[in-house]
């Protein structure tokens, strides 16, 4: 018997090699998906793939897989989710502010809570578009990052809101607590974002990565910090936390990406200040235009407060 399984290609496995990349969907070892792609089990967008093929974001990928080979795959388990909090809810959409320390998503390794699990404990029935674990999601924020997300509860909803990300219709703008004050205090960060050579969950800007362009603006100037509005324009993976890196203007406590973690421990922060504050898009049924708005979380705005005394 076998198995098949498709997977929206996430921008984080963008350029991954096709062995790479099922190894990280399905927990498989690298040699027993070069396998199953040297099988013909492997396709992308409906076309055979060679294990050495390389992906693209937003790509379908399709594998049959032998039952024999055991994937291991994460599964939803509807589990209650402290602080999520349902901002929005019609037949199409559910808009949710995620708190920090929850993923989007069930995955492989991550033992965490998330949305989705969330959602269907709620008692949430959302779009059965999309790999079984990540069914509903149009977007993603990081784990250590707060604030809002829309998940797809038709399959017209997912659709729709799929290729309004794709097409950059999505109007996300968040707020970040910066190391420094950038010089200018207004503009844009154009440059390209890919995987980290030597680092398995860290990205860097780098000539071979995807476009990724950022614009920002000063909000509140500190002694040594920054508070800055931000509208992306790509929904690259670490994209704010990797562009203000790469400036020396990491955001506050996120030590991954070169922050200095004494002034985490000063400010009482135990994850990276960042919040995703307001998400505006073309509604998929009524196509009005809807905004959403989402308040500090309390560490954050605890952190401010320190800043500010």
């Amino acid at each position: 018997m076998t198995d098949t399984r498709g997977f929206d290609i996430p921008d984080g496995l963008e350029g991954e090699r096709v062995d790479a990349a099922l190894a990280r969907l399905l927990g498989f070892s690298r040699t027993q998906a070069a396998q199953l792609a040297a099988d013909g089990a492997v396709t992308i967008d409906g076309q055979a793939s060679g294990k050495s093929d390389r992906v693209s974001a937003g790509q379908w990928l399709e594998v049959r897989m032998p039952e024999r080979v055991g994937p291991r795959v994460a599964e939803v388990r509807p589990q209650h989710v402290e602080g999520l909090r349902i901002v929005h809810d019609d037949s199409e959409i559910v808009v949710v502010d995620k708190p920090a320390g929850v993923a989007a998503h069930p995955s492989v390794g991550w033992d965490g809570p998330d949305v989705v699990s969330g959602l269907a404990a709620a008692g949430f029935r959302i779009s059965t578009s999309g790999a079984p674990e990540r069914q509903g999601i149009v977007q993603r924020l990081d784990v250590g990052t707060s604030g809002l997300m829309v998940v797809a509860k038709s399959e017209r909803a997912y659709t729709v809101l799929k290729q309004a990300f794709r097409d950059r219709t999505v109007d996300k703008t968040y707020h970040a607590l910066v190391q420094g004050l950038p010089d200018p205090v207004v503009g844009t960060i154009d440059a390209p974002i890919g995987r980290h050579p030597g680092h398995d969950y860290k990205f860097a800007v780098m000539q071979s990565g995807r476009p990724s362009v950022t614009h920002y603006e000063l909000l509140e100037a500190f002694r040594s910090m920054s508070l800055l509005t931000i509208h992306l324009e790509t929904g690259r993976t670490h994209q704010i936390r990797v562009h203000f890196s790469a400036l020396h203007h990491p955001c506050v406590g996120d030590p991954l990406y070169g922050a200095d973690p004494t002034i985490a421990r000063r400010l009482g922060l135990q994850r990276q200040w960042l919040h995703a504050v307001e998400l505006g898009f073309e509604h998929p049924g009524s196509g009005d235009w809807v905004t959403f708005e989402s308040p500090y979380p309390v560490d954050l705005q605890h952190a401010l407060d320190v800043v500010r005394s």
